[in-house]
């Protein structure tokens, strides 16, 4: 397992076991954040969990405690940054390596016009050698895997050759995984949102890649919403990254630790998970995170169960109330 440590401290809580990428959950703005995270370590025990993006500016200028601050019993957790300066994301790797995350994450599939703006996401799929300059600098500064997380294109440059090329210089510059999105991005004309769905999915075109990269940790992510069908590409692959399925439906992964990492541990009930969240939920609000903050992240955690849609609705109507407290989100004789 994993040295325990005290949320908050900023102390480096280093893992003891090797880290294992066959499943993970993707990072998610406004999405996976320390609650969240919490929270999904409760239904699963191995699989790896990723931070929302965090970028080096907010990291270098703004509360380093609030983007980094999560509970020791997250672990495995990573980091994703986004940044293109060689410099700041070695700052910012190191910072995050010394609060304890288990992997430094770099963004380069986030197709948003902010993103863009800031140089960083999937717009510098253009440029592989700033991406190369960036994972070299990290690993110049941190013991713990520095890895990528990309696109299969964007916009006109989509060709197997070019995303060869891309995953050539970063693996020569040191990367230690590649999570490859299998959509490409279009950086205009496409919102955010369109760019989850609307370009096609290349499955193939990854799993091709492990013939030019043998050796190459290779992860594949986007549209993947079953076990069954993260087991299939693991035959042929190192890691499966789940995304939005995972956050809407956090069941999915109840039987992972079984199925994908062979640990044969009591699955717990859904009332059992809640039950186990209230403990942090209390120590929160004591701490002035408001319920809401924690109560979005559950709302997925009954999907298709009698008595869900009561339990959604008791939450919504009262959890951002001045003065909610846990007894918003127990369960109850019905659910």
């Amino acid at each position: 397992m994993y040295q325990q440590g005290n949320e908050n401290s900023g102390i480096a809580v280093k893992p003891v076991i090797e880290l294992d990428r066959r499943l993970s959950v993707a990072p998610m703005l406004d999405w996976t954040d320390r609650h969240c995270r919490y929270f999904l370590r409760l239904i699963s025990r191995h699989t790896l969990l990723y931070s929302e993006m965090v970028t080096t500016g907010a990291l270098i200028h703004g509360d380093r405690d609030r983007f980094l601050r999560y509970d020791p019993a997250e672990h495995p957790v990573a980091l994703q940054l986004g940044g293109s300066d060689p410099a700041d994301m070695a700052r910012c790797a190191r910072l995050g390596a010394d609060w304890g995350y288990d992997e430094i994450n770099m963004n380069v599939g986030c197709p948003s016009d902010r993103v863009q703006n800031g140089r960083f996401g999937a717009c510098l799929m253009a440029e592989p050698a700033v991406v190369a300059d960036c994972v070299a600098a990290m690993k110049d500064v941190v013991e713990v895997p520095v890895t990528v997380k990309c696109r299969i294109g964007i916009d006109d440059r989509d060709s197997e050759e070019a995303l060869i090329d891309f995953i050539g210089q970063v693996t020569q510059a040191g990367c230690d995984a590649v999570i490859v999105h299998a959509r490409k991005a279009w950086l205009k004309g496409l919102s955010p949102k369109e760019n989850r769905d609307i370009p096609p999915l290349r499955y193939d075109l990854v799993l091709r890649l492990r013939e030019t990269f043998p050796s190459l940790c290779l992860a594949i992510n986007g549209g993947i919403k079953t076990l069954d069908e993260a087991a299939g590409f693991l035959a042929d692959l190192d890691g499966v990254m789940i995304g939005r399925e995972a956050y809407h439906n956090p069941w999915i992964l109840a039987e992972a630790d079984r199925r994908i990492f062979g640990d044969t541990h009591p699955v717990p009930t859904r009332q059992e998970v809640l039950t186990a969240f209230l403990p942090y939920a209390e120590r929160q609000l004591a701490a002035g995170v408001p319920l809401s903050a924690m109560s979005r992240h559950l709302l997925g955690l009954f999907q298709g169960q009698p008595g869900a849609r009561a339990w959604r609705r008791r939450i919504s109507e009262n959890a951002h109330r001045p003065g909610a407290g846990v007894e918003i989100i127990a369960p109850t004789r019905t659910i």
